[in-house]
Order: C-alpha cells, then structure tokens, then sequence
C-alpha cells in the first residue's frame, strides 16, 4: 500500500512526537505502553551483558527501561534515532534484519509495538530462530487490536492527529497496522515451540489493549539442525 503525498509529508514527524510522547493523545499512550517497555526488560535487573537485538527500535525508548550490552538494533528509519541521546548505548545499526550476520548469536531479541506493522513477519520471525543463541528468549509487545482501551487511544489520537494535519488518521492506521494480534500470535506459535502470553488492563484480557508474548524455547526442527 502506497502512503499518500500528504501522509508522507509529514510521517516522521509525526511518528517521532507519537513515540516520545510530545502531544496530548500520545502522551497518555505513553503510559500505557511504558507497560510494554517494562514487560519486555523483566528479565533485567541492573546491568547485565545479555546480547540484544531490538527490533524496530525507533527513537531508542526502550533504552529508558533496560541496560545490558552488546547492543544491537534493527531500525531502516535513521531519522527515528540519529538525535537520540542514547544513540551512544547502540553498538551495530541494521536496516534490515536480513543484514545481521548470519553468525551473529544474541541470548534476547526484543521488539515493543512493531510486529503490527511487519510485511513478512514469517520471514522476520524465522530469522530470530538463526540467531537466537540456544535457551535465548524473543520477547515482543504489541497492541491488542480492536480492545476496548485501543480503540479508546485510537479515537483520541484521531481526533488530535485531524486537528492538527487536517487528515483521516484511518489512513495512516490502515498503512500502518498489517497484523492482528492473533495473526502475530499464530505465526509465533508456528516457529517456537513454548509461546507465553501477558495481558494489561483493567478488565478480562478479551477487553485489554495490549499483550506481551514471550518466546523462550527454540523451535523445534531449528534445534534438530545445530
């Protein structure tokens, strides 16, 4: 799908205020989700020397919420991180995760808010299999799509994001999200054989925004081949 010129215009401006938290809506999504960040760094406490790859890492945010090195990123948006304090914490940039050394071994892979937007997330998520070291873990967060609290956040940020660029931010939602919650979950299942699930909210999961899976064993027929 081809974002239109208007959208294009001003995507990463948007995309940065969205994830740092600059406007009013994005600003209480922003607490929100710090439970995404805070459920993917609970294998963390202090510092540590725990191999990481993040996937999708934006403006560096989750570098808020954990410190351990080395520590790799996969991110095709320079403009995202470029000015990022934390850009120091980074010790290999990827634009594509099929770029990362196919001898490269990490003991966690993370990703926060990302997996929604990915067009071969088969592909992608085969590929954390290679090079995940044996007992490593992939821990993902992602939005729960169509919840009572996402669409909540959704109409919030619409509203804002009219007001402020005059478009339909349905557009730009449409563009964005290429996977449902239960499509990441089902292709994670495919590929790890032990797949566990964290709900947030206030209400029963079915009626939550957002879910945190954690990955930890290797699929199977990867562990058969080493």
């Amino acid at each position: 799908m081809q974002l239109p010129y208007e959208y294009q215009k001003i995507y990463t401006e948007h995309y940065i205020n969205n994830r740092e938290g600059r406007t009013s809506a994005s600003f209480l999504s922003q607490k929100m989700e710090a439970w995404l960040h805070k459920k993917v760094a609970q294998d963390l406490h202090g510092k540590h020397d725990k191999a990481t790859l993040e996937i999708g890492a934006g403006t560096l945010n989750q570098l808020n919420f954990e410190d351990t090195r080395p520590y790799d990123i996969v991110e095709p948006f320079e403009d995202l991180y470029i000015a990022s304090s934390k850009l120091s914490k980074v010790d290999r940039i990827y634009s594509d995760i099929a770029d990362v050394e196919i001898s490269k071994r990490y003991d966690r892979i993370t990703s926060i808010a990302v997996f929604e937007h990915v067009e071969n997330l088969p592909e992608m998520i085969a590929r954390t299999c290679i090079l995940l070291k044996e007992g490593g873990c992939l821990r993902v967060s992602i939005p729960n799509e169509g919840t009572v609290l996402w669409k909540l956040g959704w109409k919030l940020s619409g509203l804002e994001f009219r007001r402020k660029y005059g478009l339909d931010y349905a557009v730009l939602m449409r563009y964005e999200h290429v996977n449902t919650a239960d499509e990441i979950e089902e292709v994670l299942a495919y590929f790890y054989r032990s797949l566990r699930s964290s709900f947030w909210g206030p209400l029963t999961e079915n009626l939550l925004s957002i879910v945190f899976m954690n990955a930890e064993c290797r699929m199977l027929h990867w562990q058969r081949d080493f």
